[in-house]
């Protein structure tokens, strides 16, 4: 088999496997919390880095800005999320989360990183550990690449 090919089955792989772990934790956001794996990677977002503007959010999850912009209207309905000015620009609007919302996801993480958990319970902590190195290493590969303008032969 060649290397091309090997390269095409693992990333097959990766995606089976991250679909797989995303659909399940989707369906535990919206039985547990009314919620969805979108809402929970933006306020998670948040949570990891503090007040964000809509354009680093995007960024940061890898989507539109108009998902985005959809996304912070729910929450902010909700009372997860509120929009303040920045203090050093007032033309920049920043997103960041409530005390509601520090407490909503709070549960969710628990509920999240018990679900995973779960899901990868079979693998040894050592193989676990050596797995997330490998794709370490695989998402740096990958970035360099788009970084470079792509990956076209």
């Amino acid at each position: 088999m060649s290397a091309a090919q090997d390269s095409v089955r693992l990333s097959l792989r990766l995606l089976t496997t991250s679909r797989l772990i995303e659909r399940e934790v989707d369906a535990l956001m919206r039985a547990r919390f009314e919620s969805s794996i979108a809402r929970f990677d933006f306020l998670s977002a948040l949570d990891r880095h503090g007040a964000l503007t809509l354009g680093e959010v995007s960024q940061y999850l890898l989507v539109s800005n108009g998902n985005i912009t959809q996304l912070r209207t729910r929450l902010s309905t909700d009372g997860l999320i509120e929009t303040q000015t920045d203090k050093d620009d007032r033309r920049v609007q920043r997103v960041r989360l409530t005390r509601q919302g520090e407490s909503v996801f709070k549960q969710m993480a628990k509920a999240h990183a018990a679900c995973v958990d779960a899901l990868l319970r079979d693998l040894t902590q050592a193989d676990k550990q050596k797995l997330a190195q490998l794709l370490d290493g695989a998402k740096s590969s990958v970035r360099r690449k788009l970084t470079k303008g792509g990956t076209a032969p």
